[in-house]
């Protein structure tokens, strides 16, 4: 398989940043949460179609809700992103749930709450001491 090449990897970032702004700043839509992130945005090869990887903080009823949200404002979304990127072909968006965020910060509550208890039975272990 062919990696991606530089080029491919700036229309990719471009995409992505570009998308971003989009979501954050001009879709109006109250089911679109203020804690959304576009983690990654892969275009194909002939630009027709891209994958953006979205990560939304909160419950399976709000991620559910933004889906539909940013399935009704699609062809805004994509009206937005051929104004801003000079491509040949503006790509149609399929848009992937991705809970790698909340994923990282669940992890690092579980290394604080592992080192909580370390720190706890090091301090049990330790002998007091006298003067």
């Amino acid at each position: 398989m062919k990696r991606n090449s530089y080029k491919r990897e700036q229309v990719n970032t471009a995409v992505q940043r570009a998308l971003s702004s989009i979501l954050r700043e001009d879709v109006k839509d109250p089911r679109i949460p203020l804690m959304i992130s576009v983690t990654k945005a892969v275009v194909a090869p002939d630009l027709k179609t891209c994958k953006a990887y979205i990560s939304v903080l909160g419950d399976e009823q709000t991620k559910e809700d933004c889906r539909a949200a940013l399935k009704s404002a699609a062809g805004y979304i994509r009206h937005e992103l051929a104004m801003r990127l000079n491509l040949r072909l503006t790509p149609e968006i399929t848009y992937i749930l991705d809970d790698s965020i909340e994923y990282g910060v669940e992890m690092i509550y579980k290394i604080d709450a592992v080192m909580e208890q370390q720190n706890a039975a090091a301090q049990l272990r330790e002998p007091p001491e006298t003067e």
